[in-house]
């Protein structure tokens, strides 16, 4: 039997599939409303094909509860933000969970860590934590890590097919957790040490983070130097080893704004590239702000409730509000005391922010100017409602007439 710890973006869907593909699992999380919601037959997060998903594994018997189950196999899925001083990992969330798996493990249990870490760790963090709770690793208690690797709008999809890594102290273990993963993972999946392990993920999401502030920063190049950036990097992009990415309002989700902080934490003095891509991605919705000023000078507009912004997921089509560009932009408008700033976004049906809309015409009509921070299909679909105002598209959504960053 396998016990998921933690049911949220990541560990839900990965405990759904392995029930669905035949495990015998039980998920945990200390969430009693979610558990709750669950164990009523209600997914608790928009998501492509979870419905679905979900309705597979509650006929294969899967099971939701509060408590830290005695079983073989534990894979632990729980937030692992950072300390915003240091931004070195906060590892509360994970001790927590490591010290409740071991108050009921069984004897030659196995911890699966997803939640992704900082290279070291395992052995900063866990080991010491299991050795001082009275176990030996390598008998009582075996330890590895397989990050996560999905995003949300495609999680299913990429459950399925994206290639994952298992780091373990031991071949055989590690084998024995590739099984696992095996049940439903197409794709190859690659074994390795622990630190390895860690560190490819983090190396994953740093990456992806560059790549996106070299992006962001030609945007702001090319705006001082009244140059289309979009132009640019379509004609760049002709040469066969040049790929640049398309700039945006800034960065957002679970992974990219937070892992790249883990090396630049640790290794302060080796991490100079890094710290200077998260300083611009950090820096776009001030980039943002600025471009609306520009606005709202240009076209004579004085009433800052008359602005609207669309768009509070993180990204286009999913309900994920983490870190996203549009709250970033909130929190940038609230430290400059500008209020009345309306907000909308299809996906987040729950009031998470003041002046927010839930009705799209309703916002339209009340707003002058449209920020565009995400690119949901819906605001692609409804050009027509809004293409009188004036329209600060961030995404480049639009191919008509409108103001880009």
């Amino acid at each position: 039997m396998i016990n998921v710890i933690g049911l949220g973006y990541i560990g839900l869907p990965t405990a759904l599939m392995l029930a669905k593909n035949g495990e015998d699992v039980i998920g945990t999380d200390y969430n009693e409303e979610l558990v709750r919601s669950l164990n009523d037959n209600k997914v608790t997060f928009e998501e492509a094909g979870l419905t679905d998903l979900f309705d597979d594994a509650i006929a294969n018997g899967i099971k939701f509860s509060n408590e830290y189950q005695s079983v073989d196999d534990y894979i632990i899925a729980v937030p692992t933000p950072y300390y915003d001083e240091t931004k070195k990992i906060n590892p509360e969330y994970l001790i927590s969970a490591i010290e409740e798996v071991l108050k009921v493990a069984k004897k030659g249990a196995t911890l699966i860590v997803e939640s992704t870490i900082p290279p070291g760790t395992m052995d900063e963090q866990i080991r010491p934590l299991v050795e001082e709770n009275g176990f030996v690793i390598g008998e009582d208690i075996h330890i590895a890590h397989a990050p996560e690797r999905i995003t949300p709008g495609n999680m299913i999809y990429e459950l399925e097919n994206n290639s994952r890594t298992i780091g373990a102290d031991e071949k055989g273990v590690a084998e024995r957790i590739k099984d696992i993963y095996a049940s439903f993972c197409k794709s190859e999946i690659v074994t390795t040490d622990i630190r390895s392990a860690e560190m490819s993920k983090v190396v994953e999401n740093t990456y992806r983070d560059v790549n996106i502030a070299f992006a962001n920063e030609l945007a702001k190049i090319c705006r001082e130097g009244n140059m289309d950036v979009y132009e640019i990097i379509r004609i760049a992009n002709k040469h066969p080893r040049v790929d640049i990415l398309q700039p945006g309002p800034g960065v957002g989700g679970h992974c990219i704004p937070i892992d790249p902080w883990f090396l630049v934490g640790d290794y302060p003095e080796l991490s100079k590239l890094i710290l200077s891509a998260r300083k611009i991605n950090d820096s776009m919705p001030e980039f943002v702000f600025d471009r609306l000023k520009d606005i709202m000078k240009q076209s004579d507009i004085k009433d800052i409730s008359r602005v609207g912004v669309y768009g509070l997921t993180y990204k286009e089509n999913v309900d994920d509000t983490r870190e996203s560009p549009g709250l970033q932009f909130r929190d940038l408008l609230e430290e400059n005391l500008v209020q009345g700033v309306k907000y909308y976004d299809p996906f987040v049906n729950k009031s998470v922010v003041e002046n927010q809309l839930f009705d799209f015409d309703e916002f339209v009509e009340s707003t002058d100017v449209i920020i565009v921070m995400t690119a949901h299909d819906h605001i692609k679909n409804n050009f027509d409602k809004v293409k009188n105002k004036h329209i600060l598209d961030t995404k480049n959504v639009f191919d008509y007439s409108v103001h880009k960053l």
